[in-house]
């Protein structure tokens, strides 16, 4: 069980990183929206063009580095602490493999507190990396560059704990903590979703006589592919107003400070920005979320399965 999960943490962070590189761009758009305040709106593809204008073509994969690191990190750490969870709850009833729905959302919620708190600092670094230069003067009449330099990561690390000192690595636990019903609402919809596939295509091939009447359906890349997006739309859609203010606490804004907590943060937003400021940015961070879930849904099953075929002969010959 221990090995197996391992090999799930190990799928997860690949198929993060694979994920993440592809879709990055949507991400640092989506973060730069929800911290910003001022109520000039710009659709993704005008916020993409704002950006290459003012920072260059690189300027969209400002943070790759932590992030990569953070959902190495992240996915590798839910994988193992949500497959481990899945294990003991089976083995503790026994019966049929699925898992329920309320045993979907207990291995979410363990995986998705400890996978928090966990990463909850890579997570500061790179939203302090993606909006640095947001509102830095251009340095020049010949570019309209920002001046300020990009920092890497250790250098962003100590600007912080200089700045702020170590506890600003947690900046945003809170509303984190409480997204952690993001995960447990997208594995949850994932799961039940997987097994009525799962369970309406066996009985149509055990109906069929095509097949044994032990045998079970097996679901395709494009099967995860679509399943994890979907799951992802749900989960997404339903928690972004805490994305927001979690990302604005852990850009370290001096208004966003201010907020008492993660319920105060979506008050103060209401009031000041009206019930439109919850949803900055929802528009490229449901793309990139969907996207991102998808790729990474399918990237770990066939991860996983590749890496299990390639230890069998090692299993086997211990």
């Amino acid at each position: 069980m221990a090995s197996d999960s391992v090999i799930h943490a190990l799928a997860g962070a690949a198929g993060g990183i694979i994920a993440m590189t592809a879709t990055y761009p949507l991400i640092f758009v989506s973060t730069r929206a929800a911290v910003e305040t001022k109520k000039e709106e710009k659709s993704t593809y005008e916020a993409v063009l704002d950006i290459i204008k003012r920072e260059g073509l690189l300027g969209l994969y400002s943070g790759l580095n932590s992030s990569l690191l953070g959902i190495a990190i992240t996915n590798g750490a839910y994988y193992y602490f949500y497959e481990r969870s899945r294990g003991v709850i089976l083995a503790s009833r026994g019966g049929p493999k699925g898992l329920s729905t309320l045993e979907s959302m207990l291995a979410g919620l363990i995986a998705g507190s400890a996978t928090t708190i966990i990463s909850n600092p890579i997570w500061v670094v790179q939203t302090s990396q993606a909006v640095r230069t947001m509102d830095a003067p251009a340095s020049s009449e010949r570019g309209g560059r920002p001046a300020a330099r990009r920092l890497g990561i250790l250098e962003t690390v100590q600007h912080i704990l200089r700045k702020d000192g170590i506890g600003a690595l947690w900046r945003g636990i809170g509303p984190a903590l409480v997204l952690v019903v993001n995960p447990v609402i997208q594995y949850t919809v994932f799961e039940q979703l997987k097994n009525l596939l799962v369970r309406r295509r066996t009985a149509r091939l055990r109906a069929s006589g095509l097949a044994a009447a032990t045998a079970v359906a097996v679901l395709t890349d494009l099967d995860y592919f679509l399943l994890g997006a979907l799951s992802k739309l749900v989960a997404t859609s339903t928690t972004y107003p805490y994305i927001v203010v979690k990302s604005r606490l852990q850009a370290g804004q001096a208004h966003a400070l201010r907020y008492k907590s993660s319920f105060d943060g979506l008050l103060t937003i209401i009031r000041e920005e009206g019930a439109e400021g919850l949803y900055k940015g929802v528009g490229s961070k449901l793309l990139q979320s969907v996207l991102t879930a998808a790729i990474l849904f399918m990237g770990q099953r066939r991860i996983y399965e590749i890496t299990k075929e390639a230890l069998l002969p090692v299993v086997r010959r211990e």
